[in-house]
């Protein structure tokens, strides 16, 4: 390997879905701040074009693209966009992801599919477009955002779990056929991190029986996740292919 420092991410470019807020957005930025130019897959327009601003201070190439996952004749647009106007995609991270919470005896066709749809089929989609392309430079990273409650389960979020589940293996298949064409695929299992979609959690006793079992004692930062995201996008991790990184405090470990 040529390059000094392993984490360095000059002239990689990446695509991050769902990159413009919360754990996307961290990722996104943390890639830039390694040196990679950023595409921001998101539904938002006015998040994509804050978060786009914050990324082209950092003084690399960025860019955004208003998509939703689950519009399965934009994908493939979508990743030529990215790569017309960067250039050939580097790093895929699939971190678009919804929850709904139905249980199981409340869960309608309806809710199944959307979650089903942008936290699954998505991936699986993004990942076929983005390997074929990385797969004729016999160069790229994939990374999966996969949850905790790919190894628990949920009363309250089945198909969340299901879904996040299903991530794993789909992670750890992809990463097999992909190893002859040198593409990595990993999956992060982040815990409870603290953004918007779990500030309801803040302040009930569910939040104080999380703190209670993480033994790092507090909720992660977006930017925790952000470092092994880098890390996975890095010539530093040319040899981790179908792991699963979990970044949870302990929590997982207790």
């Amino acid at each position: 390997m040529a390059r000094t420092n392993l984490f360095d991410l000059s002239g990689r470019i990446a695509a991050v879905t769902g990159g413009n807020r919360g754990i996307g957005r961290a990722i996104a930025l943390g890639l830039a701040q390694a040196g990679a130019s950023v595409a921001v897959l998101a539904r938002k327009a006015d998040n994509n074009r804050a978060v786009v601003q914050e990324l082209s201070k950092l003084g690399v190439a960025a860019m955004a693209r208003t998509l939703d996952v689950r519009q399965r004749s934009e994908l493939e647009p979508a990743i030529a966009e990215v790569e017309r106007t960067l250039g050939p995609l580097d790093i895929l991270v699939n971190n678009a992801a919804i929850a709904i919470v139905k249980g199981a005896l409340q869960a309608d066709q309806k809710s199944w599919d959307t979650v089903i749809e942008t936290n699954l089929t998505a991936v699986f989609l993004l990942s076929q477009i983005a390997a074929r392309s990385m797969a004729r430079r016999r160069r790229g990273k994939i990374i999966n955002l996969a949850s905790e409650y790919s190894i628990f389960g949920s009363s309250l979020i089945p198909g969340y779990s299901a879904s996040k589940g299903a991530v794993v293996q789909l992670t750890k298949s992809m990463a097999i056929e992909l190893a002859p064409h040198n593409i990595q695929v990993n999956a992060i299992l982040p815990g409870w991190i603290d953004t918007d979609l779990t500030a309801p959690v803040k302040n009930t006793a569910q939040y104080d029986e999380i703190i209670l079992r993480t033994p790092a004692g507090r909720f992660g930062a977006p930017e925790d996740v952000a470092g092994t995201a880098i890390f996975l996008a890095s010539d530093a991790s040319n040899f981790v292919t179908g792991s699963v990184v979990t970044v949870d405090g302990g929590y997982s470990a207790r």
